[in-house]
């Protein structure tokens, strides 16, 4: 009959299996490139909010192999970044998602569209492809500067990792 409780042994016989369950979770994560978000159950490094919209979500890595921050409106990725001494070393790696399709593309070579309603009203939204009236993401990054954070993102330890 079980009681539903483990002993010792039986929890130290677990540990194995956790142990791999983790190393291979870890996997994942190829160095490089956008890592998998658990969309509702993240959070923006900037704001706090839940990252659950792959539609303006973004993703930095510092560089190759190293820690990726996630954000729930890539415009908050952009502040953020701003505010890093690493902001333009080699190897940084900026992704947003794409407006339409919900799939990640380089931020860099993404176009930019205003009059997008996003979560934290940056109400700009990503695509593949150059269209009339968008913008490159010089001009992207300019604008969202300009006009800094919603009341909403702005907290006493934002930009700090």
């Amino acid at each position: 009959m079980c009681t539903g409780n483990l002993n010792r042994r039986q929890v130290l016989g677990l540990v194995p299996g956790l142990a791999v369950t983790v190393a291979l979770g870890a996997c994942n994560d190829k160095g490089t490139g956008p890592v998998a978000i658990r969309w509702g159950k993240e959070y923006c490094e900037y704001c706090g909010m839940i990252v659950d919209d792959p539609r303006f979500a973004g993703q930095i890595r510092e560089k190759a192999g190293g820690k990726v921050y996630k954000f729930d409106d890539f415009g908050d990725g952009v502040l953020w970044l701003a505010k890093q001494s690493w902001a333009d070393a080699p190897g940084v790696e900026f992704w947003v998602g794409d407006v339409e399709k919900g799939t990640w593309i380089d931020a860099r070579t993404a176009w930019y569209l205003s009059g997008k309603k996003s979560p934290m009203a940056h109400n700009i939204g990503a695509v593949p492809d150059q269209r009339t009236g968008a913008m490159d993401f010089a001009e992207m990054k300019k604008l969202v500067v300009a006009q800094g954070a919603n009341s909403r993102c702005e907290t006493p330890t934002e930009g700090h990792s």
